[in-house]
């Protein structure tokens, strides 16, 4: 078994990637691939460090900057790294001790080749072990809702903006609402809900049954990768709020589905469960990397009725035009909805951004909107909470001449993300 200070240098590395521009959700499936000798209890402890860690960035740096002389900003990164990982073991992981957290951070200096810098560590984070309680948070709302929650102060100005104090603070406390449960669909067309769930709970997993038919919660194993049920395809890691697009469609069995942004192809295989392996549903992405990703979970899964097609969303494929039932437009999005598990998006996203995002939304509406028949159904949805890229773009797809049928937007909580879906029907 590795020791704790392997464990917090293997932490400190993975830190350094995402500050070097990785993606955190990759930086840890790659490590914890790589490190598969790591027993459950040190999995566990690696990826709530470092994705708690990155989660609380914002608050870690304004308590760091509150007791250093020398801002956050201006240290060398992996001093930086060092501090954040421990004040966050320090206000967030009882479970340390406090002299621990201190003699480790400071030998990790040392191992690192900074042993100059060991008393500055050492000095800053025992100040801060004494400290901590009486740290004044800014007086300004905005601000102050920042720090607690560490979440951009444009992104909370935006929804105050756009839902209102009460539902924004809902919105905050959502995205923190951790289950430690995986939310898995089951593939009925390989095996019944009943045969699958047996399984899970014989191999010790436990499992929590949803309100949609087929999706559970499990929780309490190792590995999804190593189940057996995973193995033969049996079940299908899926967000909650992504099976509702599924359930919201009017499919049949003989329906035409195109699905026009369907990597990894979570929403295009349930689709195809619903209709009973009948139909074709076609799971289209814009490079071969994509679609083959796509390729390899419906052949584990065994899906029958899905073909593949690359294909470029903005540029329109005139032999679909007005021949889909159902098209399935779930498009490139902001992601702040996800936030709660996806934990360094809302460093990366901008206002700016943003803007671009509507743009390429509008393009690609554009031209999927042309695929639907007369009579069929468009489903929009995107992993985001933002009324400009969800309503504002319901409204768009209407002047295509479209009308609206239901709309939701979820907000993020203990089980699910926070997700936007529209249904709408062509006149």
């Amino acid at each position: 078994m590795a020791d704790n200070i392997n464990l917090r240098n293997l932490t400190l590395t993975m830190l350094l990637e995402v500050e070097e521009s990785r993606k955190s959700h990759l930086v840890l499936s790659e490590t914890l691939n790589a490190h598969s000798d790591l027993g459950k209890q040190e999995r566990a402890f690696v990826t709530r460090l470092f994705q708690g860690t990155i989660e609380r960035q914002i608050e870690l740096d304004y308590i760091i900057d509150s007791f250093s002389k020398t801002k956050v900003k201006k240290m060398k990164p992996v001093i930086r790294n060092i501090l954040r990982m421990s004040v966050y073991q320090l206000k967030y992981m009882d479970s340390v001790p406090e002299s621990a957290v201190v003699n480790e951070a400071v030998k990790l200096a040392t191992k690192r080749k900074f042993a100059g810098l060991k008393g500055f560590v050492n000095g800053v984070l025992r100040t801060i072990a004494r400290e901590i309680d009486n740290l004044k948070l800014p007086t300004d709302i905005i601000d102050k809702l920042s720090v607690e929650y560490s979440v951009p102060r444009w992104i909370i100005e935006m929804w105050n903006e756009q839902y209102g104090e009460d539902v924004t603070k809902d919105i905050l406390d959502g995205l923190y609402a951790h289950d430690d449960a995986t939310t898995v669909r089951i593939n009925t067309l390989h095996a019944s809900a009943d045969d699958v769930i047996t399984n899970l709970e014989f191999n010790g997993v436990k499992v929590e049954k949803s309100d949609i038919d087929g999706v559970i919660f499990i929780s309490g194993y190792d590995n999804l990768a190593r189940l057996d049920v995973f193995k033969a395809g049996m079940i299908i890691p899926q967000d909650y709020s992504s099976c509702l697009v599924g359930t919201s469609a009017d499919d049949k069995p003989e329906s035409y589905v195109i699905d026009v942004c369907a990597a990894p192809g979570g929403k295009s295989m349930n689709i195809a469960n619903l209709m009973n392996g009948e139909g074709v549903v076609e799971a289209r992405d814009l490079s071969e990397q994509k679609v083959k990703l796509i390729e390899e979970n419906i052949e584990r899964c065994g899906y029958k009725n899905i073909k593949t097609k690359v294909q470029d969303a903005t540029a329109l494929d005139e032999d679909a035009i007005e021949q889909a039932d159902l098209v399935i437009a779930d498009l490139p999005c902001s992601g702040l909805g996800v936030m709660g598990h996806k934990v360094d998006i809302k460093y990366n996203v901008t206002s700016e951004g943003i803007e671009d995002l509507i743009k390429l939304q509008r393009e690609i509406l554009d031209v999927v909107s042309q695929y639907v028949k007369p009579g069929g159904e468009l489903i929009y949805s995107t992993c985001t909470i933002n009324k400009r890229e969800n309503e504002e773009n319901s409204r768009y797809i209407e002047e295509l001449g479209f009308e609206k049928i239901e709309e939701q937007q979820l907000m993020p909580n203990a089980k699910q993300d926070g997700f936007y879906i529209c249904k709408l029907v062509k006149q």
